[in-house]
Order: structure tokens, then C-alpha cells, then sequence
């Protein structure tokens, strides 16, 4: 399994608070069958996101763990309007791996109106937006059907692991499994932070999706999909939403 979206650098965010608990979640996340994890610091108001300095980072955690599980640099972002700017400026600098697909959070405060300009000027660059955990956003909880209308618009839609198997509440739950339920998922990733309580673990979740969708899709969201995101190509699975 590939994991695109794990807080796992150590004193760089919310995520974990020494390089102890990064190297104690590669270990969970390597015996829990996750073979590469994309380390997706935040960048929004109160993180500054420094490319070359969280690149060294990802190097120095790669050779304390050795080759499992392979690492990549990406970003937690969070789509303001200054943020917006200097993505445009430089996309593939906060892209997973350097590829075409930007992981992108949205306030739970106001979701701006011309957003989906936002999504349109980024596909104009060849960048997808993938857009992390509405099932916990507060807005996108109450309005759901604006996410058909963004992935119309050519985004990608990643869902928490720990949302399916209960961890944020039956609310969120439900949620997410809605979602999952109307084919309006792309990918789950674990948004891991620590090595306690939001842990990287995927199979769980993993095993769940099966239960709802089947193992075709249960694989394609944690194998296929998040492959495809690390390479820049193409999602060899697509849903297709169905819900208005």
C-alpha cells in the first residue's frame, strides 16, 4: 500500500515531536503493508513550508529507517489566496513527489465561491487538485454535492482512513462512507501524526472499503491510485459520482 498524505517529519508541524516517533511510525506503517509514504508537511498561515530544509528532512528519516518504507516529499496545502499565488508560481515545488497532483485543504470556515477557478487555473498548469478529507470538513460535511462539480473539473478526492474505521466520530463515519458508497473517492491515505493515537494505518480501512465496495476498489484506492499520483500519470481508477 502507498500512503500520499502522512504528517511523519518531526518538529516541522502538528506532527510528530521527535525523530523517535518518525522512525516508530515507518516501523507501524512498514508492518501494516505500506511500502511507500509520501511525508506532506503543512503549508498554510501558521507553517512555513521550506522546500530544501523538509527535502534534507526526508533524506535524514530515509537513512535512519534503511529502505523500507521509501519516502517522498509532497504538501499538506492550504488553498488561500496567497498560497494560491505561489503554487502558480511553482507548482511541482509542493506536489507529491514532484508530480502533478497537489493535496489541497480547504478551510472549515469558508470555502470562497470562485474556488472552482482556483481548481481551473491549477488543471491549466497540468496540476489535479486532490482534495484531502471533506468527510471532516465542516462545510463540504452539510454540502457534499459541491465535490461532483470539483471533480467534474478534473479533481481528486482523498478520504482519512481513520474516518471509515470510526476514529473522528460516527458522524464523519457515515460520512465517509457515503462518499465511498457514491464513487465520489479517489484515494485514502492515513493523515497519520503520531505514533499513539493518529497512527499510519491503512489496513483497516482498507479492509472496510472491501466490505462496502469490493476488493476491485479497495485496492485501486490504496495501491493503484496513490501509485499513479507518486508517477504523475494517470488514475487507472476513476469513479464515476452518483449523487446530485
Amino acid at each position: 500500500m502507498i500512503d500520499v498524505h502522512c504528517h511523519i517529519l518531526p518538529e516541522i508541524d502538528d506532527g510528530p515531536k521527535s525523530w523517535d516517533v518518525s522512525i516508530d511510525m515507518c516501523r507501524l506503517a512498514a508492518e501494516d503493508g505500506i511500502t511507500h509514504i509520501v511525508a506532506t508537511p503543512h503549508s498554510n498561515d501558521r507553517y512555513h513550508y521550506d522546500h530544501n530544509h523538509l527535502t534534507g528532512c526526508v533524506e535524514r528519516l530515509q537513512e535512519l529507517v534503511g529502505d523500507t518504507p521509501k519516502l517522498s516529499l509532497g504538501c499538506d496545502f492550504h488553498l488561500s489566496y496567497d498560497n494560491l499565488q505561489l503554487v502558480l508560481a511553482n507548482p511541482r515545488r509542493y506536489t507529491i513527489g514532484g508530480s502533478r497532483y497537489l493535496l489541497v485543504e480547504l478551510s472549515d470556515f469558508s470555502i470562497p465561491v470562485q474556488i472552482g477557478d482556483c481548481f481551473v487555473k491549477l488543471g491549466d498548469l497540468g496540476i489535479t487538485a486532490v482534495i484531502t478529507h471533506p468527510e471532516r470538513n465542516a462545510l463540504l460535511r452539510q454540502t457534499p454535492q459541491r465535490l461532483i462539480e470539483w471533480v467534474e473539473l478534473g479533481c481528486a478526492v482523498q478520504v482519512t482512513a481513520s474516518s471509515i474505521t470510526g476514529f473522528w466520530g460516527p458522524r464523519v463515519a457515515r460520512v465517509a462512507r457515503w462518499l465511498l458508497e457514491h464513487e465520489t473517492v479517489h484515494v485514502l491515505a492515513t493523515d497519520a501524526h503520531d505514533n499513539r493515537h493518529r497512527t499510519p494505518i491503512l489496513s483497516r480501512a482498507r479492509e472496510a472499503t472491501q466490505e462496502l465496495c469490493g476488493a476491485k476498489i479497495a485496492s485501486a484506492l490504496v495501491e493503484e491510485n496513490p501509485r499513479a499520483m507518486l508517477l504523475g500519470q494517470p488514475l487507472p481508477y476513476q469513479p464515476t459520482p452518483a449523487f446530485r
